[in-house]
């Protein structure tokens, strides 16, 4: 899909500046191979938000649960890593693209190893 053109939708725009906000809060904080998953997940994030732009209600709400599972990370104390790992992110992320027929968006994700069943992202938000 490499230089096709989205129509921007409303939300649209807003889910993209939670993932990139989100991304560089985390700038701070992750280094290495952490980081490089969160821009792998983040950079997921937004095609999965762009190509679902004009999908049905049922596909944009997968991806906007995703989105908020990403972003909604909670923080522990000090420097500890995140009560939400980024590898439950990421199992949530696969497990969505996956759903929605977007494989091609998996082959930068690490598959070197089974992904566990995630939870589903709806049920994430309740």
């Amino acid at each position: 899909m490499a230089g096709e053109q989205h129509t921007v939708e409303p939300g649209t725009d807003v889910l993209i500046r939670k993932v990139d906000s989100h991304l560089a809060a985390l700038r701070g904080g992750l280094h290495g191979a952490e980081f490089e998953l969160a821009e792998r997940l983040a950079r997921c994030l937004r095609e999965l938000v762009l190509c679902t732009a004009q999908a049905s209600a049922a596909d944009r709400g997968q991806v906007r649960a995703a989105v908020h599972y990403f972003v909604l990370r909670r923080e522990s104390r000090g420097r500890l890593l995140s009560v939400r790992s980024l590898a439950a992110a990421e199992r949530v992320v696969d497990r969505v693209a996956r759903q929605l027929g977007r494989v091609d968006l998996l082959t930068e994700l690490r598959q070197d190893r089974p992904t566990p069943e995630a939870p589903h992202p709806q049920t994430l938000l309740h």
